[in-house]
């Protein structure tokens, strides 16, 4: 039928038809898992009042959910590149299941700890085979097809706030049990996707061995490419505190700033997170339409005013920077992937690995880093230092254009 995601970004005319069935899916698939991940930080105020855990502790937590998603995603991609598992999806929501269980019957911080590290573990798996997956069902609508997947994560991880408002607050820890039906209907949606993706693979098996027989020469990558790759590495660097920082904190500073109650300040954290919902699907659009370097260069920069004053306004103003901020920056977050990905084609598992991977693992490096500037000097400090990550945006004028990337796919 089509290319599968291991080989030349170069796709045959068959692959051209947009297979929506599938994005959806795997779309709704990445909400699942996401959302039970968002579980994790949602659960924050809970634990931090049940068990009297620190900042710095909350962000060891989040540490340990996240590095380890993110070292492992690069490796499962690297892997999954070679040798495509298409059962290796359900499999991975399988212990993220276990990993909600424990979560939720956990008496001890450690126990919080190895729960999440399941969670993580499932997510690593998760991540670059479902952007495979995204990747061979998208035709010739790279841009669109990781936007259909990316906005179902992040829609996940925006439930958070009324995960917290409705489930976790009346009933307390015990409460995450309910999202193991949410990890049992993915792993199901999962198992149709596997065998999808099994059969697609089966069709291209011979169109594989032809290309792996006629373009065995290339195997490191060139000096630009590297450098362009270190580039938007650092723009995920950026992007990443900032989002770790407003999603695992802001919802305490909005307590502490306007008095509001856990509820309330769920508002503002679900508001921030559906916005960049919301931004993450347009950007591929706009991406495909515009251009890939133009939609980072904006989405960072246009950031930055709002992000700025966030701090610094009453209530009715930050909910609103706040919204516009999430949606402003998000616009980026699938153009990133597929950047990279064109970048360096035939490691589609890798590049999405490693980035959705890194944004994962900065984020974590993040939690405790911002956990620890706020118990050694303040969460406003905190807050108010974050807004300036999103300047790092300038990079991005340093990119080479989409062209100039096609023309050395071209010459590859």
């Amino acid at each position: 039928m089509g290319q599968p995601a291991a080989v030349s970004a170069k796709a045959p005319k068959a692959s051209d038809k947009t297979m929506f069935n599938i994005l959806f899916i795997i779309g709704l698939c990445h909400l699942l898992n996401d959302a039970i991940q968002a579980v994790v930080p949602a659960m924050f105020p809970i634990l931090e009042k049940s068990m009297g855990l620190s900042f710095t502790q909350l962000g060891i937590i989040a540490f340990s959910l996240n590095m380890v998603s993110s070292v492992l995603q690069p490796v499962v991609g690297v892997v999954t590149d070679k040798k495509p598992m298409p059962y290796a999806l359900p499999i991975g929501l399988t212990l993220t299941l276990g990993g909600v269980l424990g979560l939720a019957f956990a008496p001890s911080f450690g126990l919080i700890v190895i729960s999440v590290i399941f969670i993580g573990l499932g997510s690593a798996v998760f991540h670059p085979e479902g952007s495979r997956v995204a990747y061979m069902a998208a035709g010739n609508r790279r841009g669109l097809a990781q936007s259909i997947y990316q906005v179902g994560g992040n829609t996940g991880q925006a439930l958070a706030p009324l995960i917290t408002a409705l489930i976790l607050v009346p009933l307390g820890q015990k409460g995450a049990s309910w999202f193991s039906f949410v990890a049992a209907l993915a792993v199901l949606l999962l198992i149709y996707i596997a065998n999808w993706y099994k059969q697609r693979l089966v069709g291209d098996l011979s169109y594989l061995n032809k290309k792996n027989s006629v373009t065995p020469k290339k195997t490191g990558l060139s000096k630009k490419i590297k450098q362009s790759l270190l580039l938007i590495l650092l723009l995920i660097f950026a992007r990443s505190w900032y989002i770790s920082g407003m999603t695992n904190f802001y919802a305490f500073y909005a307590i502490d700033e306007y008095s509001l109650t856990i509820k309330e300040s769920q508002l503002f954290l679900f508001a921030f997170l559906i916005a960049g919902a919301f931004g993450t699907f347009f950007g591929g659009p706009l991406a495909d339409r515009f251009g890939k370097k133009k939609v980072i260069s904006i989405s960072m920069l246009a950031t930055v005013p709002f992000s700025l004053l966030i701090p610094f306004v009453p209530s009715l103003f930050a909910f609103i920077f706040l919204t516009l901020t999430g949606f402003i920056l998000m616009t980026s977050f699938s153009v990133t992937v597929v950047y990279a990905q064109e970048l360096v084609p035939g490691k589609i598992g890798t590049m999405s690995g490693l980035t959705v991977g890194l944004a994962f693992g900065m984020g974590a490096i993040g939690s405790v880093g911002l956990g620890y500037m706020a118990d050694l000097f303040s969460l406003s400090s905190m807050v108010t230092s974050i807004g300036f990550l999103p300047l790092l945006g300038l990079i991005a004028f340093l990119l080479p254009s989409d062209q100039l990337v096609q023309q050395w796919n071209q010459n590859n």
